[in-house]
């Protein structure tokens, strides 16, 4: 049975209702959020802070069998965030709590964005793209919990222990910290959506495996120098961990494009053999 093609005014009401219900949803885990915040903020938020996070814990495991990576095994390691703005611990309260309202609707706001565009397409469609949601939500979630388990902590130790002069001490205020903090973990949560990216790019036919093949060595390149950029220290070991799982998503991105024309596919081959 043929579904009824609703009007422009159907479509208005139906996006109407999708933003009230998500707007509902992030007010209500918002509200849930700030009464809960104090108690994530200290064992969540500023967990990195302190030498017994579990990063620092596997890293000191593994640094003490192997004496070239860097030393985590130092229980002293504490960062302590300042306040220097008056409504600054409000603010932070606030945000915290929407931040994390977000971070927990987001698969609820993926379904609404979902169910309000699947009655515009096909059937076979309606596969693709429902295993496409599902698909870049659980990369999102792996890519903010990347960030916030490895990338920020690493990040922190570095630029927290890091002296110009001894005679200056590091005081990290409360709102560096958190814009750190999220920042970074945002970043991480959105550049583990370059194979979806990636794949919507290819079903227009802007992006096939040509061009990932073509330009590796410059992926590289760049993929290391952002490494270096998100982790600033100078040890190999550390930029390691930052590299290979952003490469690992270069490759998974190649993976899932389509494969060349084969027109081009022809021209590459004759290139190959004239040279």
């Amino acid at each position: 049975m043929e579904q009824e093609e609703m009007s422009f005014w159907d479509h208005l009401e139906e996006l109407r209702w999708t933003l009230f219900r998500s707007i509902l949803a992030l007010f209500i885990f918002t509200i849930a959020g700030f009464a809960v915040m104090p108690y994530l903020f200290d064992n969540v938020v500023m967990a990195p802070c302190r030498s017994d996070f579990v990063l620092y814990k596997y890293m000191c495991m593994i640094s003490s069998r192997f004496t070239v990576l860097p030393d985590f095994c130092n229980e002293n390691f504490h960062v302590d965030i300042i306040n220097i703005k008056l409504a600054s611990q409000f603010f932070t309260h606030m945000t915290s709590s929407f931040w994390f309202a977000l971070l927990l609707t987001f698969p609820y706001l993926v379904f609404e964005v979902w169910r309000f565009i699947s009655p515009a397409l096909y059937e076979n469609e309606k596969k693709n793209v429902r295993w496409v949601f599902l698909f870049g939500t659980i990369m999102f979630f792996v890519g903010c919990t990347l960030g916030y388990l490895m990338v920020f902590p690493l990040t922190l130790r570095f630029l927290a222990t890091y002296e110009l002069s001894s005679t200056i001490a590091n005081q990290i205020s409360l709102d560096s910290y958190m814009s750190n903090f999220t920042t970074l973990i945002l970043i991480m949560g959105l550049v583990f959506e370059l194979p979806l990216v990636s794949w919507l790019l290819s079903q227009l036919g802007l992006l096939n495996k040509r061009f990932f093949r073509e330009y590796r060595r410059y992926a590289i390149v760049i993929l290391l120098t952002a490494a270096a950029f998100i982790t600033p220290s100078g040890d190999p070991f550390t930029l390691a961990v930052v590299f290979f799982p952003l490469y690992f998503l270069y490759e998974l991105s190649a993976f899932f494009v389509k494969d060349a024309p084969k027109e081009e596919n022809d021209d590459d081959t004759k290139e190959v053999a004239t040279t």
